[in-house]
């Protein structure tokens, strides 16, 4: 009897453990959708999800700073920003994962896609010019994709490749 009702027990507290809320903590390669809170700066945004808010860095694009404690803001780093907020600023988005979660900071890593229509939010702004394209191991399932838009943005200079000495 007493095996019986430690059985039921069990069965129970795994049956209301996979009820709990989701949570800001991605698994590797998972996907979740909301809605943009605020930008931060060109490749970082604020999301709200529902079991909260949190931080969004996009993977494989790096923009111009401009909120770097101790750290000028770049050329080019103020439109990078501007042009960021126009894309996805109160927008519904998709987060879809690659192979780490997190970054050092403890944001989410991201590959970013705008609901309404699909647009690759960090392809985007490379593809524009507004940002570069940057590989971080083992994050780099759009690598390849994302260094062909910024050589092809180079190379037409646009953005910030034309108005920025020593863009990288």
């Amino acid at each position: 009897m007493r095996i019986a009702r430690l059985q039921v027990f069990l069965a129970v507290a795994a049956v209301l453990g996979g009820c709990s809320a989701p949570q800001l903590e991605p698994a590797a390669g998972d996907a979740a959708e909301a809605r943009v809170a605020r930008v931060v700066d060109g490749d970082t945004i604020r999301v709200a999800l529902a079991s909260g808010e949190g931080t969004v860095r996009y993977i494989g694009v790096d923009t111009p700073e401009t909120v770097k404690p101790g750290s000028p803001v770049e050329c080019f780093g103020r439109r990078a920003s501007a042009f960021n907020a126009r894309l996805v600023e109160g927008e519904r988005v998709r987060l879809v994962g690659d192979v780490e979660a997190r970054d050092r900071y403890g944001r989410r890593l991201a590959y970013v896609y705008r609901l309404r229509d699909g647009l690759n939010v960090g392809a985007e702004l490379v593809r524009r010019g507004y940002a570069t394209a940057v590989s971080y191991p083992p994050n780099v399932a759009q690598q390849d994709r994302l260094r062909r838009l910024a050589r092809a943005a180079r190379l037409s200079g646009r953005g910030l490749w034309s108005e920025c000495a020593g863009a990288p």
